[in-house]
């Protein structure tokens, strides 16, 4: 018996010992599947990363020769003089290398048979524009812009890239030189962990930065490197495996503006070097650390539903402050406009409804409608005097009406993390046949959200209440419409929209807030009362209705509709806080508090009881017509 338990005792320390065994190398060949999978896609990663920020230092490059181009064109066509041109490239020359980026050093070109420098070089007698690189690329790439080969200035010793565009004409090219000092110092900063070396190089296996400055210059499709560069043209961005100096590597490389490459080399030894460590720790420690483990999970698991469920509290309230700010934002734009509150918040909520019947996601329908809540955004910078002017706007007052798309771009460009957000503001007055602004894209060559917004945009101009009307009827909304379909929208979308249209039988889709909005004035005082009709009578928007008593304003808010309460506290018989109290029994109208007491401890009995502000006699008309404008719009 004695023997049979012992055999039984031993059985079960074999059996647990394999149990645990096979279940460690099990969790070890998963993670070490995963390790690799994350390491190779962390450094696939990096290299994206590089990649993109190469493509936007890259682009602004484009993007100052195409505005150049514009500008020189126009002056072509106008017939001006060499000598004008050649200023204006002085100018340009200066204006990037101060306020734009120190690495674009001049602005040069073959315009009109001449060649015209911004930086004022002079070239030898026997300098022939046609026959340089920065030409021929031009004129190769028919109009379109293009980066010439890098090459190393004689004089200053920097490394030099020309971006090149050919004009109208088919002749004449405009050029930038761009220094890659900064192109290369990113490159030396390209590594996994430390580990690793990268470089930049163009098709046609040209190095163009290169950690080793040495290997600038350099042909990869010649000698040991021309494998590995076959082998970046052939997996297309995917990592592949190569020989180098002898040793196994991986290599990652994504291309830049469809040009160059920017390539990480990194040996599998030190790539995998610590996944191999930590895999012999593993099965050196395993067994023993497998029972403290049971031990601990349980109450580790407690600990982390615990933690989990905070961060999940904390992203919520997070996710609710990003809501608030966004409507924030939505609510400033739309102060703006003193007759068509509630716009961005109208237009994204349509866009949302928008996305939804065309098949897209939760996340979808919550990113159209921060984007279209947004759209509006550069109107804060057009002055007001336009914005609500009631009559037909001038051609100069509708040209600084378009200027809101390009100032909402460059108001969100720089939010990263949600790029959207400027792509809708920037283009979301294109339309559909190429005749719209800024840019006159065309087709589905606008953005999508741009053409979504677009839609649910002019929708709810229709459906607005305007100085001059009131929201159109429905009708002649939809016959509109269905008059822009492929003309000013995108017909597929337009049709999600008529459908709309076409459910919404009561009309219920409209702005549906009053053009004016009641305001009763509870003060004792005529001549207050008259201070406060003195200043709205210049206010379309507010009707002044008076009470020269608690009762009185009791008695017209049970018989009238009142929009906002202007409440005096020191009065007769009742005082303010007794008349909110009563009015409290019969509305839930928003009440201000104008007085002269200046007591806090006034302003946060008034703050409990629910008192939307509290105004100061004596007060500024500004800060009181803002107040109003808070509180109704």
């Amino acid at each position: 018996m004695k023997n049979a338990s012992k055999r039984q005792y031993i059985l079960t320390l074999i059996v647990s010992f394999v149990a645990i065994v096979v279940l460690s190398l099990c969790t070890i060949m998963t993670f070490y599947k995963k390790s690799v999978n994350d390491t190779l896609a962390l450094a696939a990663e990096t290299v994206k990363q590089e990649q993109e920020y190469m493509n936007s230092y890259l682009n602004r490059a484009v993007d100052a020769v195409e505005v150049t181009k514009i500008t020189v064109e126009h002056m072509m066509r106008e017939g001006r003089p060499e000598q004008d041109i050649l200023n204006f490239l002085t100018n340009e020359s200066d204006y990037y290398l101060q306020d734009i980026d120190a690495a674009f050093t001049g602005v040069y070109g073959f315009i009109n048979g001449e060649y015209l420098d911004g930086i004022g070089w002079v070239p030898d007698d026997d300098y022939v524009p046609q026959e340089r690189a920065w030409y021929k690329a031009a004129v190769a790439a028919d109009g379109q812009p293009t980066l010439g080969q890098p090459y190393i200035d004689a004089q200053t010793g920097d490394i030099l890239m020309s971006v090149s565009q050919l004009l109208y004409d088919g002749v004449s090219v405009i050029s930038l030189d761009v220094t890659l000092d900064q192109i290369q110092a990113e490159t030396e900063n390209i590594k996994l962990n430390g580990q690793g070396y990268a470089f930049v190089c163009d098709k046609s296996g040209l190095v163009i930065t290169h950690l080793d400055k040495k290997d600038v210059g350099q042909d990869y499709t010649q000698g040991e490197m021309s494998a590995l560069m076959k082998g970046i043209t052939d997996n297309d961005g995917e990592p592949f495996q190569a020989v180098v100096d002898d040793k196994k590597v991986t290599v990652f490389s994504c291309s830049i503006v469809d040009e160059w490459y920017v390539v990480m080399v990194i040996t599998n030894e030190k790539l995998y070097h610590g996944i191999r460590n930590l895999i012999g720790y593993d099965i050196g420690v395993g067994i023993v650390l497998y029972i403290i483990i049971v031990f601990f999970c349980t109450r580790s698991k407690n600990s982390t539903d615990a933690i989990m469920s905070q961060l999940d509290e904390t992203n919520n309230e997070l996710t609710d402050l990003n809501n608030m700010v966004m409507q924030a934002f939505a609510k400033t734009i739309d102060a703006k406009d003193k007759y068509t509150k509630g716009h961005s918040v109208r237009v994204a909520r349509y866009s949302r409804e928008l996305v939804k019947r065309m098949g897209g996601t939760i996340r979808e329908q919550d990113e159209i409608y921060q984007i279209a809540l947004l759209h509006d955004m550069g109107k804060i910078r057009i002055p007001d005097n336009i914005i609500n002017k009631p009559g037909r706007l001038t051609d100069e007052e509708f040209s600084m009406i378009k200027l809101h798309c390009v100032n909402g771009y460059h108001i969100l460009k720089n939010i990263n993390a949600f790029p959207e957000l400027a792509v809708g503001a920037k283009y979301h007055h294109e339309r559909y046949d190429g005749t719209g602004y800024p840019s006159g894209l065309k087709g589905e060559n606008i953005p999508r959200c741009a053409r979504i917004i677009a839609v649910a945009d002019s929708y709810d101009a229709m459906t607005s209440n305007r100085s001059y009307r009131y929201a159109l009827p429905q009708k002649i909304v939809r016959d509109e419409m269905e008059k822009g379909k492929g003309s000013q929208f995108d017909p597929d979308i337009a049709e999600v929209m008529l459908s709309m249209i076409d459910e919404d039988e009561d009309y219920n889709m409209r702005q549906v807030e009053k053009m004016v909005s009641n305001i009763l004035v509870v003060d004792d005082e005529k001549i207050n009362i008259r201070l406060i009709e003195n200043i709205c009578k210049n206010e379309p928007l507010y009707k002044v209705i008076a009470a020269e008593s608690g009762k009185q304003a009791i008695d017209i808010v049970g018989n009238q509709q009142i929009d906002l309460v202007l409440l005096d506290i020191e009065m007769p018989d009742m005082d303010g806080f007794q008349t909110l109290e009563e009015i409290r029994k019969i509305t839930d109208v928003p009440v201000i508090f104008v007085t002269a007491y200046k007591d806090y401890k006034l302003i946060e009995r008034a703050r409990q009881m629910g008192v939307e502000d509290y105004i100061t006699k004596p007060f500024l008309p500004i800060v009181f017509l803002e107040t109003l404008y808070g509180v109704i719009g």
